[in-house]
This record gives structure tokens, C-alpha cells and sequence, in this order.
């Protein structure tokens, strides 16, 4: 008989990502975690309103200072993101084999494709202006120029369906979003939320200023419908909002949006046929940017 006592595991305490830090949820409470056989993998913390009305002011807080961030340094920082990303690529691809049920080698190549988003993102930062604003030709003795700014806050339901959704989707949703300046509070997959916890604790160690990723585990349910009312969210990303009705449903959600006149994307029409390893265009960098227009008189 050995005289080695056998080794007990260390389970993850998996904890909200808010202002750059990692509460555990207000209501103190969590919920189980399964993998697509129904085995348990962890507890998860589960957000409330009040989490979530916490990360919005985290945010907001965040806005000036990332907004105010040149393009070329935003770039820089998501690029350091997926350097960070490489280095924990094991992790991830772990979480997301038992988030998704599929085998290793799909899931590591999931979050290669979720690594190299992340840099296709970060060369954007600085390119966007030239597809988003220019100079407009104008019939007068004026320049007319046009330039993109950041919306503000971002609400964000992540992905919950299609194929790489836990990580790739979530990363597709999340990259653009902050490389054009705006910050987001994401409402991570209920079924899924491994994979975004953990993106926290990349996010953390990435120089990514605190506010300017914001991520509760929960109930859609609950998470969505608070940022869709939220007076200080300024647009909504409804991709994860596959429920059909409630109030977590996209029509909800957009009806709630529409009392503070945000600006919305829909989730897509079939959301479990998404593939989120197709290239993702520039569809997404352009969702959430406003255009400034200045007339400047020319010289005589």
C-alpha cells in the first residue's frame, strides 16, 4: 500500500469579469454547469440585475478613456490579447471540447481561428476611419468631412448556438465592438459561460483597461432585459437572443431598446445554422459607429 496520500484535484472558482476585477455574484448564488452529456463541470456564478446595472456603470466609467485611446494603441492592445489567448491555448480548447461536445482537435482549431480573430480585429483599429469616413464631394466652396466615432456602450448578448460559438462567436462579437472604442457588458452563454469567464482573466492580463470588457454569467433571461431597458447602454447586440418567447426573446428585447432609442442588431434568422469560423467582413466594425459630418468653408 502506498504511503502517498492521493492527490485531491483544485477546482476553479469561475467569478464575474466587472471594472477590471472579479466579484463573485451580489446574490451570493451560483448554478451548475454541464457539459452536452450532462455531467457537471463547475458552478457559475449567477449574475442578477444588479450585476449586471454594476457592469453598465463600470462601462460607462470606461467610455472617455478608451474612446480617447489613438487607433493604433487599441490595435496594440487586442493584439496583446491573442498573444495572451496563445499562451492559454490549452485551457480553452478544453472548455471549449466540453462546452460544445465535440473532440480536441476541432476545439483547438476553434480557438486558433478565436486567437487569429482577435489579431484580424486589432489591424483594423487604425483602418476603419478610411471605410467608415473620408471627404465627401459637395457642390460649394466647402470640405465635408466625415469621420466614425464610437457609439458608447455596448449591451451584448453573446452567442448561445452555431458551430464555435462558445469562444470564436463570443470573441467575433466582443472584438469589434471594442476595436472601433466603445466598451460592452456581455451576458455570457447560459449553457456555456467556461470559455467567456476565462476570457476575463485573459482580458486582465492583456492591458485592456478595466470597464471596457464587462462579462455576467446568468440567466439570459435576466441579464438581457436589464441592458436592453438600461438608460445608459447605448446599443444592443441581440446575437444570443435565440429564445423564442419571454423575456429574454429578441422582439423583448428590442421592444425594451426601443423606449431609449438604441441602436440594435438582430441575432440571425436561423442562429444554430451559424457557422462562426466564416469570415466575418466588416459588417460588425461598422454596427456600432456613429459618423460626425464637419462643413468647413474654403479659403477665398
Amino acid at each position: 500500500m502506498s504511503d502517498v496520500a492521493t492527490r485531491l484535484d483544485v477546482f476553479k472558482t469561475y467569478k464575474l469579469y466587472v471594472g477590471g476585477k472579479f466579484p463573485r455574484s451580489e446574490s451570493g448564488r451560483v448554478y451548475e454547469v454541464t457539459d452536452s452529456k450532462g455531467e457537471w463541470l463547475a458552478n457559475a456564478p449567477l449574475g442578477t440585475r444588479k450585476d449586471t446595472r454594476d457592469a453598465v456603470l463600470a462601462a460607462r466609467k470606461a467610455v472617455k478613456g478608451w474612446a480617447g485611446t489613438t487607433a493604433y494603441n487599441r490595435g496594440q492592445v487586442l493584439y496583446r490579447v491573442a498573444e495572451m489567448l496563445q499562451g492559454r491555448r490549452e485551457q480553452f480548447a478544453a472548455e471549449v471540447a466540453v462546452s460544445e461536445g465535440i473532440g480536441p482537435k476541432k476545439a483547438a482549431a476553434l480557438v486558433d481561428a478565436a486567437i487569429d480573430r482577435w489579431v484580424w480585429y486589432a489591424g483594423w483599429t487604425d483602418k476603419v476611419a478610411q471605410i467608415a469616413g473620408g471627404a465627401n464631394p459637395v457642390a460649394g466652396p466647402y470640405f465635408n468631412l466625415s469621420s466614425p466615432e464610437p457609439t458608447g456602450v455596448v449591451g451584448v448578448v453573446a452567442p448561445q448556438a452555431g458551430y464555435g460559438h462558445s469562444l470564436l462567436g463570443l470573441v467575433s462579437v466582443i472584438a469589434p465592438a471594442i476595436a472601433t472604442g466603445n466598451t460592452v457588458v456581455v451576458a455570457a452563454a447560459a449553457d456555456a459561460p467556461l470559455p467567456a469567464l476565462s476570457l476575463g482573466e485573459v482580458l486582465a492580463t492583456s492591458d485592456v483597461p478595466g470597464g471596457v470588457v464587462n462579462i455576467v454569467s446568468g440567466r439570459t433571461a435576466d441579464i438581457a432585459p436589464t441592458l436592453a431597458s438600461h438608460q445608459d447602454v447605448n446599443a444592443l447586440d441581440l446575437t444570443g437572443a435565440i429564445a423564442a418567447d419571454g423575456p429574454g426573446a429578441a422582439y423583448a428585447l428590442e421592444a425594451a431598446a426601443a423606449d431609449t432609442l438604441k441602436r440594435v442588431v438582430r441575432p440571425a434568422l436561423d442562429p444554430f445554422a451559424q457557422d462562426w469560423t466564416n469570415a466575418p467582413g466588416t459588417k460588425r466594425l461598422l454596427s456600432f459607429l456613429e459618423t460626425k459630418t464637419v462643413w468647413h468653408p474654403k479659403g477665398i
